[in-house]
Parts: structure tokens; C-alpha cells; sequence
């Protein structure tokens, strides 16, 4: 009876242990052995519980973006304040610096859209997450009265990913002219610009009228 548990810690344990090899190593040159060795075990107990390694790797992609979406909402879900829960959002959604490696992942992972469509999904999955995080928010803060967005808030949404997910890459990657500090600031100046401010007491003022669906300006 308790082998069907003992077979999920056995995934979950070798799913961390992909995520691990995948951070010393990087997608490109990973092997199956690479992630055998980091769980101490052999090849052929890896393929006693996934048919190969994109198999495996498909799984701890998707543990890692449940792990970086399920914890930044967990942040939000604790900040009553809706400019605040935007300024938490914004932070939490950046890397912590070039060595965050949970973060590295999910943007290597990234590249594997194309090559089969569950990895499609996956990328997909991750961009719903976060346009689903920052609409939330600025939903609640236009029902407030704290936000009065210059951008229909679907447009709004998708230009914050689309900066966190900018910002996030060029941080990941090394480059020493974006830190992590300038991203944050940068994308709350934008929120705030855009009639989302992420400060308490900050003006809100109304932003030009836009028809439902207009392009971003971001």
C-alpha cells in the first residue's frame, strides 16, 4: 500500500535533482547521467520512472515555475494594500541577481518552446501565471480607487510580464548594466506612470482615455 507514495518521493526527489544538475550544468550540455548522479542513482533507475530525459525535464520545469508563481502570490495574498501588493509583485517576479538559480532555470527552460508541444504548454502556462498575477492586482487597485490605469488593464498587465520577463533575462545573463535595483525601479516607474502606483499616498491621476484592446505603449 505505501508503494505508490514511495514512487512520488522518488519523482519529486529526482525532479530536484534535475533542477540541480540543470543549474551546474545548463540545458544544452545535460546528459541523463549528469541527473543520475546528482540522485546517486543509475541511468536505468531514472527511466524506471520517466520514459527519458525531456520526460523529466518537462516535469521539473513545471515544478519550478509552481514553485516562483505559487510563492509570489503567497507574498501578494499577504499585503492588504493594493500599491504595495503591485510593488511586491514587481519585486518578487525579478531575479535576486545573475546567481538566482531557480530563475536561470525557468528562462533556460524557456528555450525548449518549440520542441514538443509540452513545453508549449509549460511556457504558456508560466505567461498566464504572471499576466494573471498583475491583473489581479490591478483590478483590485482600479476597484479601490488607488489605480486609475492610462491602459486597459489587460494591456497594462501584459506590459509589466513583458518587462519582468525583459529585465529578468538581462539579469540572469550577466549584464552588469541592469541591476536588479534599476529593473525594480524602472518597472514601478512604469506602473506608475501608467496610473498603477506602487507607494502608498502616491497621486493617482486618470490617464488618457483608451479603447479596450489598443496597442501598449511598452
Amino acid at each position: 500500500m505505501a508503494r505508490p507514495k514511495k514512487q512520488d518521493e522518488r519523482r519529486a526527489d529526482l525532479i530536484e535533482a534535475a533542477l540541480s544538475a540543470v543549474g551546474e550544468r545548463g540545458l544544452r550540455s545535460l546528459s541523463l547521467a549528469d541527473v543520475a548522479a546528482k540522485a546517486g542513482l543509475t541511468r536505468g533507475a531514472i527511466l524506471y520512472y520517466y520514459e527519458d530525459l525531456d520526460q523529466l525535464l518537462v516535469e521539473a520545469h513545471r515544478a519550478g515555475l509552481e514553485r516562483f508563481c505559487d510563492h509570489r502570490d503567497a507574498v501578494v495574498a499577504g499585503i492588504p494594500e493594493p500599491q504595495l501588493q503591485l510593488a511586491a509583485a514587481i519585486r518578487e517576479g525579478l531575479p535576486s541577481g545573475p546567481d538566482d538559480a531557480l530563475m536561470r532555470l525557468l528562462y533556460e527552460f524557456d528555450v525548449l518552446a518549440g520542441t514538443s508541444t509540452l513545453h508549449d504548454e509549460l511556457v504558456e502556462r508560466m505567461y498566464l501565471r504572471q499576466l494573471a498575477t498583475y491583473t489581479g492586482i490591478l483590478e483590485r487597485g482600479a476597484a479601490a480607487g488607488v489605480f486609475a490605469p492610462a491602459l486597459p488593464v489587460e494591456t497594462l498587465a501584459m506590459n509589466l510580464v513583458a518587462l519582468e520577463d525583459a529585465y529578468g533575462l538581462h539579469i540572469v545573463a550577466g549584464n552588469s548594466l541592469i541591476t536588479v535595483a534599476s529593473a525594480e525601479a524602472a518597472m514601478r516607474a512604469a506602473a506608475s506612470g501608467l496610473g498603477a502606483p506602487t507607494e502608498l499616498g502616491a497621486p493617482t491621476e486618470p490617464g488618457p482615455p483608451t479603447e479596450p484592446g489598443a496597442p501598449a505603449d511598452l
